[in-house]
């Protein structure tokens, strides 16, 4: 079946370490921001990416790594709930994955396009860049992600900050062929450097690490609360998983909805996110980052993203590396994360753009301004374990809004992708 890939083993494990260095900025970001361990997520997104390749037979040039659909419910979680309950909530929302897929090859994907057509799924997206603004922004003015505490003069940390997103612009916007990939490494590295001058960096914790060590994994312990309050944020990333085979699909000329199938990618998904959580890891989810890499190298490979999570698999046993993404300072995430944080809410913007949803049609108006009011204002309905907010709510709220409202079959007739 791989017959058409006829390439020396070294360089195919060349083309896995690029890939991973494609995907590794905002792969450690996640942990790092939501208070888990960042060697966890290492190996949970390369045992994540070996299921679903599992899954798929090895067919899709994909690497699955740290959701950030989850940021704001894993942050909300913890702090109510504590990381051992969060997980068994983000197990649980992999099985959501699981349960739609197994929908998606009883029912076909038309049933995909009604329930998420463009004018629901573009609100969700927009709302998860903009919902986590102020964490970008706390982080980058010296204080932690929700604003209760200063922990870095603000002067130090707003000038880190900025020259850490200053760098990251100049290489996504100057960068040439690889380097335009990697704009966050750079970010990060720059502001780490930039860092070191202002003596904010604290090293102790890579002093007293050894070098090889076992990640610092997490079993899930189930709460009703936790899980109800993380199903269904599932449905975010559910639909940005969506756009990203389409988008693969898009690059390499092949149909993946159709093979290996829509159904087996979900699931591929949901058991890589389930495994993650049941470990202590984020959510996994198909990274777009890598797709980006992918066109430019015009390496269609499926093999080199198994090298890639090989890699990431080995890293997470170095003690001293994990501890040296832990000493990484705030205001270096928070400058970065101004810059992908928006760009997560313009991708929504594109998704609005590219299907030419009608925004004058009374209806669509009504999905888009509720969906990012309640979004974006965190509205909530409920209290304790059957409360709906933030994510999740808003998620609800446009797929039952394009449910009940009267309309709504003609969407399709002005796309043209």
């Amino acid at each position: 079946m791989h017959d058409r890939f006829h390439e020396p083993v070294w360089r195919e494990a060349l083309a896995g370490s690029q890939m991973l260095l494609v995907a590794f900025g905002a792969l450690v970001l996640m942990p790092l921001i939501t208070g888990l361990d960042p060697s966890v997520a290492l190996f949970t997104a390369g045992i994540g990416t070996l299921i679903f390749h599992l899954v798929t037979g090895r067919q899709i040039p994909i690497f699955l790594a740290s959701s950030f659909a989850f940021i704001a419910p894993i942050m909300a979680s913890t702090a109510a709930y504590g990381i051992p309950a969060t997980m068994g909530g983000l197990l649980a929302a992999g099985l959501v994955y699981i349960l739609l897929s197994g929908l998606v090859k009883l029912k076909g994907t038309g049933f995909v396009d009604r329930l998420l057509p463009p004018v629901v799924i573009a609100p969700v997206i927009i709302v998860i860049g903009l919902s986590l603004a102020p964490v970008a922004v706390n982080m980058a003015m010296g204080r932690t992600g929700d604003g209760s505490e200063q922990i870095i003069p603000y002067g130090s940390a707003i000038t880190i900050a900025m020259i850490s997103l200053l760098v990251t612009v100049l290489v996504a916007v100057v960068g040439q062929g690889l380097f335009r990939l990697i704009p966050i490494l750079f970010g990060v590295v720059s502001g780490f450097i930039v860092s070191l001058f202002y003596g904010v960096v604290d090293f102790s914790g890579v002093q007293q690490a050894a070098w090889l060590a076992m990640p610092a994994f997490t079993m899930p312990e189930f709460h009703w609360g936790a899980i109800l309050f993380l199903v269904p944020v599932a449905i975010a990333p559910a639909i940005e998983h969506v756009g990203d085979v389409l988008a693969i699909g898009n690059v390499t000329r092949r149909n993946y909805v159709k093979k290996p199938g829509l159904h087996r990618t979900l699931l591929g998904d949901g058991l890589a996110t389930s495994a993650a959580a049941s470990l202590g890891g984020p959510p996994n989810t198909t990274y777009s980052e890598v797709t980006g890499a992918v066109m430019l190298t015009r390496n269609f490979n499926p093999n080199i993203m198994l090298w890639a999570a090989g890699v990431a698999i080995v890293l997470a046993f170095v003690g001293k590396f994990g501890a040296v993404l832990l000493s990484i300072p705030g205001p270096v995430m928070g400058g970065i994360l101004t810059l992908l944080f928006g760009s997560i809410a313009v991708v929504g913007l594109n998704v609005l753009v590219r299907h030419q949803v009608d925004l004058s049609d009374a209806r669509n108006l009504v999905i888009l301004a509720v969906t990012l009011v309640f979004g974006i204002g965190g509205m909530s309905f409920g209290a304790g374990a059957l409360g709906l907010e933030g994510i999740a709510l808003c998620s609800v709220v446009a797929i039952v809004l394009n449910l009940v409202l009267p309309g709504g079959g003609d969407w399709r007739s002005a796309e043209s992708d």
